[in-house]
């Protein structure tokens, strides 16, 4: 097996996007577009991200920047088990 030199996928800026940075209280130069779309945003209040809830019940994320930092894979991923395990109780329902 091939070792790992650099961790390099773990981090992608996208500056040329039309919408960057996303969140404007994001740091340009730090700010990780790798997660665009929050692969958390379904946990709820279990993302562990900084969020509200609107008054119709809708999670409001435009104030966290959880997936978008330097350390965001490794949160994402820490992650994963617990949103594997909703969507397949979910599943069998």
């Amino acid at each position: 097996m091939k070792e790992m030199q650099t961790e390099n996928y773990k981090f992608y800026s996208h500056k040329e996007c039309e919408f960057f940075p996303c969140h404007k209280n994001g740091d340009e130069e730090s700010f990780n577009c790798l997660f665009c779309y929050c692969p958390l945003y379904a946990l709820g209040r279990e993302c562990g991200g900084n969020f509200k809830y609107t008054e119709n019940g809708i999670k409001d994320c435009t104030d966290c920047m959880v997936p978008h930092g330097r350390g965001a894979y490794d949160h994402v991923m820490s992650k994963m088990k617990l949103l594997m395990e909703m969507v397949k109780e979910k599943g069998e329902e």
